[in-house]
């Protein structure tokens, strides 16, 4: 199940720095920025038309320094998104370790645990000064986001910058930061042009003005340069200059009511026609725009208009694809919902389908987002839920699902209810994932099933998955799925494994093993790495069970392998890798490498919950062994106490009941210490882990992960006796050294 994706494509170009008429140099603030003993964080702050893009622009182009720019969009409130275009950026300027791009695209990895501290480190290894310029910052209203840029400016080395630009305060500890004397800040007062730099604004577009008028504009306008070069651009075409100075005042309120009241009705209404209604598109090229409109020549258009002013912004050097001036297209929104709103749906299902014509499917699922069009919307997300999740954006899945959710989408869309509750089932979700197989299964067994082959095929597999029904019921379901994906050509090896589990369980080794080994041709075949790492490590545990341990390892060690090479870091898979390794090692007498492979099924422990109950107890029961035999009798006892909670929700889960039973018993009768230690740490308090390394406090931690601070206090201090540590710094830094976070 594969799809193109395009949220790095040819439908997000990447925008071109560019001076014209109407821009002026900004001199004295580029001295500021210039100086060498200048501080390492800038914040450049003020309402949209300031010309805080220009002001960059222009430091990049004479600066001697090496410049990385990311102009943030809507597109970017997921970290997973956001961090890979700061990567991406600093790598052009000069490569970064790829354990960076592995840390992102790996599903389950975690933002503040692993992610940022690699960036971090990145940024800070550099051979030469950067400056990385986030734009529009503005836009980033996910808290995880924010959190990560703030703990970013900790890592800029001496002679880099970190530049963040917007209209309000940048998500950092500005306060801390003023005390440090880390920030210089650019506001509104710093970007107003002066008299003199009015006059200079003026003459760039060929408007001549006595000193008078000049100073009686710049008044008028409190040095705001948007509204000087709209006057500017108003006055070239004719209007009076005092029509035009008694009209203007220093927001944008004055300037937008006098772009209703006058450019508006100025120019022909075939050019109004298509400045509103082009307004609609993120970005704009002649034939998106041709068939937005459903008209020709909108390229000649387009060309025009930027040559004519600055109102649209190029986005590449082949002057294909522009957008404007975010201030003009939002008083151009506001045209077109007061003259025609039922309009508004109608250009963006146009813009949708054509961005659908030209493999531009994430556009088009975010212009029916746009649209509210909630069947458009069910029927791509079947396309790109699956391989932007395997990009690791759970965060715009996430968004995709609740948009689709509040309009009451997923429930009339089996696809769409089946798809949620995979994508709950791997990041580790299980309240959300029985939600929407109780949605499935209301579709599958409620009397109102509509024809879906597919849908049919991937509400098996979650029925296997979730193993609600015991082990018996779990064989029929895999089985069923097995079935039903070959029919409709589906290439999904975690049906097949399904299978091999039922049987595991059922205590059909050889059956089981037979399983594993298909599902390891279907994950190749299929190029899901994920899959593939899951069934070899099955089959390493097998091997094990026959005593053939030489072959256990190669196949633990292939498994490994498999993820490194796909660049996943954690994942759902993790887990069950780092068991049969850590099993393997400590066979071979390697207590080291044993306790480094438990450390790191510690970090992807949480991802396997109740939704996912046979690999979860699997894998758990595993890592008790090992724990055991190393006399870590605290690790093992709090991985006990969850296998029993697992059981508790899953009773019928086969062999592995009989399993659990003797090691329970095998523990009951060791004696020797127990005090609790790192490896003693719950799959809650692994969870909170990563949240203790950035700057948010308990209260802010609490709100994030939708518990009382009491809970979040008390879960910290039980991290803290477990790790022997004192603060919270110092449960970081013991964390960082035991390998459960990075940093």
């Amino acid at each position: 199940m594969t799809a193109a994706s395009d949220h790095r494509g040819a439908g997000r170009p990447a925008p071109v720095p560019a001076r014209g008429h109407g821009s002026i140099r900004r001199l004295s603030l580029l001295e500021r920025l210039a100086r060498a003993d200048a501080p390492p964080i800038v914040s450049v702050v003020a309402p949209s038309g300031f010309g805080k893009t220009t002001l960059l622009t222009q430091w990049a182009e004479h600066d001697g320094q090496a410049f990385a720019t990311v102009p943030l969009e809507e597109a970017d409130n997921d970290p997973k998104v956001l961090l890979s275009r700061i990567a991406a950026a600093l790598d052009a300027v000069e490569p970064i370790d790829r354990r960076v791009f592995d840390a992102l695209t790996s599903p389950g990895s975690s933002i503040a645990g692993l992610v940022v501290p690699r960036l971090g480190s990145a940024l800070l290894s550099r051979t030469s000064p950067v400056a990385l310029v986030l734009d529009d910052v503005h836009v980033l209203r996910n808290s995880e986001c924010r959190a990560s840029l703030s703990m970013l400016a900790d890592h800029v080395p001496p002679g880099s910058r970190l530049v963040l630009s917007g209209q309000v305060e940048p998500p950092l500890r500005i306060a801390r930061l003023r005390a440090e004397g880390r920030v210089m800040e650019i506001g509104p007062g710093d970007l107003s042009l002066t008299c003199e730099e009015a006059s200079s604004l003026l003459g760039s577009a060929g408007i001549v003005l006595d000193e008078h008028e000049v100073a009686e504009l710049h008044r008028r306008t409190e040095g705001w340069p948007a509204g000087l070069y709209l006057a500017a651009l108003y006055i070239r075409e004719g209007a009076p200059f005092g029509r035009v100075a008694a009209s203007f005042g220093g927001d944008d309120k004055f300037v937008s009511e006098y772009v209703e009241s006058e450019f508006l009705s100025r120019i022909s209404g075939q050019q109004r026609a298509f400045l509103t209604r082009t307004a609609v598109l993120e970005r704009m090229c002649g034939p998106l725009c041709d068939a937005v409109l459903e008209l020709s020549g909108s390229a000649v258009g387009l060309a025009d208009l930027a040559r004519s002013n600055l109102l649209l912004v190029p986005l590449d050097r082949r002057g294909k694809w522009y957008r404007y001036h975010h201030l003009f297209r939002d008083m151009l929104l506001a045209e077109l919902d007061r003259l025609e709103p039922e309009l508004i749906p109608v250009l963006r299902r146009r813009a949708a389908a054509w961005c659908l014509r030209n493999d531009l499917p994430e556009s088009a699922l975010e212009y029916s987002i746009a649209a509210g069009d909630v069947e458009a919307v069910a029927g791509l997300m079947g396309r790109l839920v699956l391989p932007a999740y395997q990009q690791g954006r759970v965060t715009t899945v996430q968004r995709w699902f609740r948009w689709l959710q509040d309009r009451g989408g997923i429930g009339k869309h089996p696809m769409a209810a089946v798809l949620a509750s995979v994508i709950c089932v791997v990041t580790g979700r299980p309240a959300e994932a029985e939600r929407w197989a109780d949605v499935v299964d209301q579709w599958q067994f409620g009397g109102a099933r509509t024809d879906d082959p597919p849908a049919e095929a991937w509400a098996a597999l979650v029925r296997a998955v979730l193993c609600r029904g015991g082990v018996k019921q779990m064989r029929a379901d895999a089985d069923e799925a097995v079935r039903r994906f070959a029919a409709e050509g589906i290439m999904a090896p975690i049906a097949t494994l399904c299978q091999g589990l039922a049987r595991i369980l059922a205590g059909d080794l050889d059956g089981g093993d037979a399983s594993f080994a298909d599902a390891v041709v279907i994950a190749t075949e299929a190029g899901a790495p994920e899959g593939l790492a899951e069934a070899l490590s099955e089959r390493s545990l097998v091997a094990m069970a026959r005593g053939d341990w030489s072959g256990a390892e190669v196949l633990a060690e292939q498994a490994r392998s498999t993820l490194r090479r796909a660049g996943i870091e954690d994942s759902y898979a993790t887990t069950l890798v780092c068991a049969a390794q850590a099993r393997a090692a400590q066979h071979r007498g390697d207590a080291q490498a044993a306790r480094q492979h438990l450390a790191s099924a510690q970090r992807t422990r949480p991802m396997l919950t109740y939704a996912f109950p046979h690999l979860a107890v699997q894998a758990r029961i595993e890592l008790i062994r090992v724990h055991l035999t190393l006399g870590d009798l605290a690790g093992a006892r709090t991985l006990m106490q969850e296998v029993d909670e697992l059981l508790r929700r899953r009773p019928g889960l086969g062999s592995l009941i009989g399993e659990a039973q003797a090691l329970r018993d095998r523990l009951a009768n060791e004696r020797g210490s127990s005090l609790p230690g790192a490896s003693s740490l719950t799959t809650a308090e692994l969870r909170l882990l990563p949240m203790l390394s950035t700057h948010l406090s308990f209260a802010e931690i609490a709100a994030e992960m939708s518990l009382s601070r009491h809970t979040v206090s008390s879960q910290a201090i039980s991290i803290y006796r477990k790790l022997g540590a004192g603060s919270r710094s110092q449960a970081v830094a013991r964390s960082r050294e035991l390998g459960l976070l990075e940093g």
